[in-house]
């Protein structure tokens, strides 16, 4: 065990608010040669440039958290940016790391790869059942190949080369350092902004998008990360008794939901907003409900450690902190 402590990690992804996660808790759990790199260092779409970081470094691991993100907003009007980017991402570091050895490395898809209409808890048996939402397809079909392209290689080269490549599906992700932009935030941190404004500003109400009705689960990022970690160390033969040769991936999900209408209730809480909620119903409301089934990650042994409340409670504390500084960005 002592030498895995001492392998050379390199967290794509680093400076978002998942890849900020796994490193503090690699750091934690005593992984103490992790390397990183922030997107001014290295862009991970340019090929020649990834190609020279891996020939230069020679990781032994890879966590693959790197992806161009944002709400539906985005995802709609940016689609070219969102499939282009992130499929470059993936082939240039699953390829690039191979090529110089790497034997392990755990891929980031998202829940938003499963079908729109796919069975609830969704299983990992439901990719590729279905057509997917059309508000982000462009960014689930790039994160599906990213899927394809772990078990592709695993296929081609896991007797020959003893490589390992991995995927977890997380559920939808929320904590400090998220994204709080006005137009391309995702529910939480779009709502944590909004109370918090309304609350300085002393309004009388904030308006929330849709009806309200949607159920969403939501999986504090530390949780995430140590779901990552888990999955990553897992022996591989209990990995390969978990999964499928073309289906490899495995979910990543807090375990229940809550309507979008109770959760802004809990964020107007947890803020002290005073006012009322709106509901803006000319919005749309996106898929009706949407769950993981994490059964197979509790079964091999974790678990969430942060209820959804703690959760919004601390990330609220670190927003408050860094306030100031979003306001001019």
């Amino acid at each position: 065990r002592n030498m895995e402590y001492k392998q050379k990690i390199f967290v794509a992804g680093s400076s978002g608010m998942v890849g900020r996660s796994l490193v503090r808790q690699l750091n934690k759990k005593g992984f103490s040669n992790i390397l990183t790199r922030s997107r001014a260092e290295l862009d991970l779409v340019d090929q020649l440039a990834v190609r020279n970081f891996f020939e230069k470094n020679k990781p032994d691991q890879v966590y693959l958290a790197a992806a161009k993100v944002g709400g539906i907003h985005a995802n709609n009007s940016y689609p070219a940016d969102f499939i282009y980017d992130n499929m470059m991402i993936e082939a240039n570091v699953i390829h690039e790391a191979f090529k110089v050895g790497v034997k392990k490395i755990l891929f980031l898809g998202s829940s938003c790869v499963y079908p729109k209409y796919a069975s609830q808890p969704i299983h990992e048996s439901e990719l590729l059942g279905g057509y997917l939402e059309s508000t982000n397809e462009p960014y689930a079909v790039a994160k599906i190949a990213g899927i394809k392209l772990c078990e592709s290689y695993n296929r081609q080269y896991s007797q020959s080369h003893e490589i390992d490549y991995r995927s977890v599906m997380p559920t939808n992700l929320y904590g400090p350092g998220d994204n709080y932009h006005f137009e391309n935030s995702h529910v939480i941190p779009g709502l944590i902004r909004r109370f918090h404004e309304s609350k300085i500003k002393k309004s009388s109400s904030v308006k929330v998008w849709g009806t309200g009705l949607p159920s969403r689960e939501f999986l504090y990022v530390d949780d995430m990360a140590l779901g990552c970690i888990h999955v990553m160390n897992l022996s591989k033969s209990q990995y390969q008794e978990n999964t499928l040769s073309m289906q490899s991936h495995i979910n990543i999900g807090y375990g229940s939901d809550i309507t979008v209408y109770d959760l802004a209730v809990m964020i107007k809480k947890v803020v002290g907003f005073e006012g009322e909620i709106l509901l803006d119903k000319n919005k749309a409301d996106g898929t009706p409900k949407k769950i993981l089934d994490s059964t197979k990650l509790n079964s091999l042994g974790w678990s969430p450690e942060y209820n959804l409340e703690k959760g919004l409670k601390l990330t609220y504390e670190k927003f408050v902190e860094s306030y100031d500084t979003l306001r001019e960005s």
